[in-house]
């Protein structure tokens, strides 16, 4: 087998969420380039990664894993540590293994955090977490940070998500890092099919996010308790169970939908809500494409997504009084739709995929990249 110009890396390809998206913007970013990865299950991730190039450690054997991922944490860091990459230049995606791949080339990473299980367990665990998933971080822990920070500092560059992360990179492994967004991937001129549980075309609010303890999705669930307004809830996770015996008989919960169900939430709803610590904030973009606003936590990435005033509001607390005010003052505003989607519109794959390339540029050097095999596969023109 040739060596490979590029290989895109990758954590797991288990399940579909942002940084999923990502990879495949950068599949199309760097055509042909193989993705290497820990775990790679086919059902429970973007149907597109079926007609790419999918390289898996030996872990991918054990079907539980694939389904279960996270139950692989004790051995993620010993399969990435032996797997070897050979490649002029590996761009690995990353938010806490994949930047453990040994590469015989150049290595760039594209951050969505540091861990957030190791350097930040209380608000990623919440208060749902299992005495035994405590446990196994705390005798880990102190090991898998020393490898943690060992595997960043064999990268040649860091590329960051969002300016909270870059701050998060520089406090936790001392590497000043660029800023590269992340892009949309919606066209909202696709087929929009209305998903089977919603009966009617009623207005409602919409939360997409992965229910996990850190999205504050009960503190939606709670706020809509007092409102006479639906919440539509999209997402799967293990706060699902908890979430549906909280929730009031206006909130609705949806998972494993099609991209045209995707598009008509989007496009019939009034506004997304987001209460999530999160790391960048893909939502409010998402919505943007059809010109709905956001109404979002006022922290981390939402701050770069979000134009205040003109494409969102924010509360300041995951709290569901903030959120219940938040999304009464917004039906209070005038909303420019034509304004929401062109700043969407700055959030592009082809956006994306240019800046990644002049960082990857300015960061390795002309001579890394501009002028070699590697760049001229790269990204597409």
């Amino acid at each position: 087998m040739s060596r490979p110009p590029v290989v895109i890396a990758h954590d797991y390809l288990t399940q579909r969420g942002g940084a999923e998206k990502v990879v495949l913007a950068l599949a199309k970013g760097f055509p042909g380039a193989p993705i290497q990865t820990t775990l790679y299950e086919a059902a429970g991730t973007y149907p597109e990664f079926r007609d790419l190039d999918i390289r898996t450690t030996q872990l991918n054997r054990f079907g539980f894993l694939r389904r279960n991922h996270r139950f692989a944490l004790p051995f993620l860091a010993r399969s990435v540590s032996r797997t070897v990459i050979d490649a002029d230049l590996t761009v690995v995606s990353s938010s806490g293994w994949a930047h453990g791949f040994r590469t015989t080339g150049k290595k760039v990473v594209y951050c969505y955090s540091p861990a957030r299980w190791l350097y930040q367990q209380d608000v990623y665990l919440g208060d749902s977490a299992s005495l035994a998933q405590r446990l196994l971080i705390g005798v880990l822990g102190p090991w898998l940070r020393r490898w943690d920070r060992r595997q960043a500092r064999s990268a040649d560059a860091y590329i960051a998500i969002s300016t909270v992360v870059q701050q998060r990179i520089r406090d936790t492994y001392g590497i000043d890092a660029t800023v590269v967004h992340a892009p949309h991937s919606y066209d909202a001129s696709g087929e929009q099919s209305r998903p089977s549980a919603i009966d009617d075309d009623g207005a409602f609010y919409l939360c997409i996010s992965r229910l996990l303890p850190y999205k504050n999705v009960d503190a939606v669930v709670d706020a809509f308790r007092e409102l006479d307004h639906r919440l539509v809830v999209v997402g799967a996770g293990p706060e699902e169970e908890r979430l549906r015996s909280r929730a009031s008989a206006n909130v609705t919960f949806l998972k494993g939908l099609t991209d045209s169900e995707m598009r008509w939430l989007y496009a019939h709803c009034e506004a997304v809500v987001a209460a999530s610590y999160e790391d960048f904030g893909l939502t409010p973009i998402e919505a943007g494409v059809f010109g709905k606003p956001a109404i979002a936590l006022r922290w981390g990435g939402f701050l770069d997504t979000i134009s205040e005033g003109t494409t969102g509001t924010y509360f300041d607390a995951p709290l569901p009084e903030a959120i219940g005010e938040a999304i009464l003052a917004s039906r209070t505003r005038s909303w420019d739709p034509e304004a929401i989607r062109r700043h969407a519109a700055t959030f592009s794959e082809e956006n994306f995929l240019k800046k990644l390339r002049i960082a990857i540029d300015r960061a390795m050097g002309a001579e890394a990249t501009g002028g070699s095999r590697s760049a001229d596969h790269a990204v597409a023109r």
